[in-house]
């Protein structure tokens, strides 16, 4: 870096997050993160719910859930930290700083799994979390800042954990059943929470300092590229809808084919529309049809009416309105030309884009060039406890590869080399914020 971009660079940090103080207590560097160790920590975990394939199916409330939890917290008390559970059922392990009145430096991810799952997604981000606090006992570094890591409740069922700390988490959604066949709220009390004093899990903005995600990439970047951390520039936006055309259903062995109204037809032609809209834009959006439904659905009568649905994630809310727009006229056009009608249900907002903390994405991609690791800026395309935390704390999030880009399957992997990568960057990156005052 030369000496003008290290001038502004420092110049930004010390805008917003104030001037440096005289540092954390320390007699010794900085050690290495310990590959082997994560690794033998995340096959433990992997004991506890785990399937014939390999992966496991550790689903939230579920006993293995019970058990690797049960493991987690064992961990965290060996590593010295304070273990608390939560009124919904988070597990938190705290490091107590050399100011107690500094708000808190938060990092962590999750450790239950969608069913049939593997053993990598969320569980590297807990156990790096881990790792962080192990190098700083080895260093004999005690942070200005109090630290907190966290295993979030049941993330792969609806981020009830983080919001739940954000004060987000809305009381219908304690009625919803999850995969382990247990209610949301009975599942956050066998976890050790208090479903009926939720309001006591959240946190307000001037408790912490900031919010850190170590997580698999989920993707095929990294890997394919060679490169060794993403420095993830926010969560993407979700938006559904469905698309509702309408034909006319009529005998399939009488009609003249120059004689229908074929909603399937209709729906075939704009498939491929959404594809091309998607493909064709410049951008990172995506646009998926993922479910389709064609009435009456008997093998000997033209389709009168599809119901398909419509998918739309980037990390720009502008742009995603755009590709709409954009997807809404191709269509349009397209039921005109075939003689049919169309029409969108917006049927659910699953997630608003969440950006990342610019601030923080400097501080990451710092303490990547520091270690003289390669890294790239980009978003993430799956949901994440982060999207929650963005609401009360500046955040940031560090992805890790996973090899071929497989993920929710048992043979996602991420070898112990790029788990502990991710643990050198973490804690570069906790050590950096912890050296500059911010208010709370």
């Amino acid at each position: 870096m030369n000496l003008s971009k290290f001038f502004f660079f420092t110049l930004f940090i010390i805008l917003f997050f104030g001037v440096p103080t005289s540092g954390h207590a320390q007699t010794n560097k900085v050690p290495n993160a310990n590959p082997d160790r994560i690794e033998k920590r995340i096959l433990d975990l992997s004991k506890f719910g785990k399937n014939a394939s390999g992966g496991t199916s550790r689903v939230a409330y579920s006993d293995s859930d019970v058990l690797g939890r049960n493991y987690i917290k064992s961990l965290m008390v060996n590593a010295g930290l304070k273990v608390r559970v939560d009124q919904a059922g988070n597990i938190i392990g705290r490091r107590e700083g050399l100011n107690p009145s500094l708000p808190i430096i938060m990092f962590g991810s999750h450790t239950d799994s969608v069913p049939d799952g593997g053993n990598y997604d969320g569980d590297v981000g807990v156990m790096t979390s881990i790792e962080v606090i192990e190098i700083l006992n080895l260093a004999n570094i005690t942070t200005q800042h109090p630290l907190e890591v966290i295993d979030f409740t049941d993330e792969e069922g609806g981020l009830v954990g983080s919001l739940s700390l954000t004060g987000r988490l809305k009381s219908e959604a304690l009625d919803l059943k999850s995969h382990s066949g247990f209610t949301i709220a009975e599942g956050i009390d066998r976890l050790g929470g208090d479903h009926k004093n939720l309001a006591n899990a959240k946190y307000s903005k001037d408790q912490l300092k900031a919010f850190i995600e170590v997580h698999i990439e989920q993707g095929g970047f990294l890997d394919a590229e060679g490169i060794n951390i993403g420095v993830v520039e926010g969560i993407v936006g979700i938006h559904w809808w469905d698309v509702i055309i309408e034909g006319f259903a009529n005998h399939a062995g009488t009609t003249p084919m120059d004689k229908r109204q074929d909603a399937m037809i209709t729906a075939a032609k704009m498939i491929l529309a959404i594809n091309d809209v998607g493909l064709n834009t410049p951008g990172r959006q995506v646009a998926t049809v993922g479910r389709i439904k064609a009435e009456p659905g008997a093998p000997n009568v033209i389709p009168g009416r599809v119901i398909m649905s419509l998918e739309i994630r980037d990390l720009d809310l502008s742009k995603m309105e755009i590709i709409f727009e954009d997807i809404k006229a191709r269509l349009l056009a397209i039921a005109e030309d075939t003689n049919t009608k169309v029409r969108f249900e917006k049927i659910e907002i699953a997630s608003e884009p969440a950006p990342t903390d610019i601030r923080i994405r400097k501080i990451i991609e710092a303490s990547a060039k520091k270690l003289g690791l390669s890294y790239k800026y980009m978003p993430s395309g799956a949901g994440h406890d982060a999207q929650d935390m963005v609401h009360i704390a500046p955040t940031g999030m560090i992805f890790v590869p996973s090899r071929d880009g497989i993920s929710h399957s048992p043979k996602e992997y991420t070898s112990p080399q790029d788990m502990a990568n991710g643990a050198d960057v973490l804690v570069e990156t906790i050590l950096n914020i912890d050296n500059v005052k911010g208010e709370s």
